[in-house]
This record gives C-alpha cells, structure tokens and sequence, in this order.
C-alpha cells in the first residue's frame, strides 16, 4: 500500500508541509475525521476531497470497516499544502506529480526542489504583475482624490 508522508524528513531537518496545526483538531491517535468535518473544517467540499482522491492528491485515505473515509491530521496538513499550491496557480496535474514525487520517497528530492522552485518563480512574476497594477491603481485613487478635493474646494 503507497501511503503519502505529509511529514517530509531528512536525518538532520523536518519540513513540514503546511500552516500550524488548528484549533479544531483531535490529537493524534484520536484524530479520525469524517469526510463532511474535513469539508467543515477546510471549507472544502466533499466532492472536491473524493475527486482528489481519485486523481492522485490523495489516494491513501484509510476507511472505516463499513468503507466510510477516515482522514487524520496528516491528511488535513496536506490538504493546507495543497490549497497553497492551488493558490500559486500550480496546474493540478504538477500538483498530482508532487504528489507522487513525495510517496516515491526521499531519492525524489531534487525533482520536488525543481518544481517548488519552477512554482517559485511563477509566484514571484505573479507578485510583480500585482505589484504594477497596484501602483496604477493607487495613481487612479490619488487623481481621483486629488479630484473630489478640488472640486470640493471650489464649491465652498
């Protein structure tokens, strides 16, 4: 059985994968949540979660002995990763190709290393392109204050 890490590891370093953990979380041993509190708790919905795991984003959900989805911490850990790529535009088929890329193991490194960092550099380009439209947006909202003041000054 493939089974996905959240936690990836080296000897020395533990790179975690997602945000903290949340406030609303059972703790481990305990943590064997419901495909409906996973869509509760990550705004997800349950369509959206079995699709992921049909494609491969999540293809090692534990069931129940009457075959109802189990999800556990880890799996809301990588659930926070994946909803950060989808943010950075990450196509989702790179998005299953990390995902493999993990569950293959640690030989993958340098592979995960490329494309974090190919998804990087998207983000940063993104930003920049933010950051333009954000200073003609500003120069509009000036001129147009600088406007309303004007006009306001000469209707005292």
């Amino acid at each position: 059985m493939d089974v996905m890490t959240v936690t990836e590891t080296t000897d020395t370093r533990t790179d975690t994968c997602a945000m903290p953990p949340q406030g609303d979380r059972r703790p481990d041993g305990k943590d064997k949540y419901t495909i409906s509190e996973v869509a509760a708790l990550t705004g997800l919905t349950a369509h959206t979660l079995r699709w992921y795991e049909r494609i491969g984003l999540m293809p090692h959900i534990d069931r129940s002995h009457t075959g109802q989805r189990r999800y556990t911490n880890r799996d809301l850990d990588w659930l926070a990763l994946v909803g950060k790529l989808r943010l950075t535009g990450m196509p989702v088929a790179d998005m299953v190709r990390y995902a493999e890329l993990v569950r293959a193991g640690d030989h993958t490194y340098a592979e995960r290393f490329e494309l974090l960092k190919a998804t990087r550099e998207d983000v940063l380009g993104r930003i920049a392109e933010l950051q333009g439209t954000l200073a003609v947006l500003d120069r509009k909202i000036s001129f147009y204050a600088d406007a309303g003041r004007a006009l306001a000054s000469e209707r005292a």
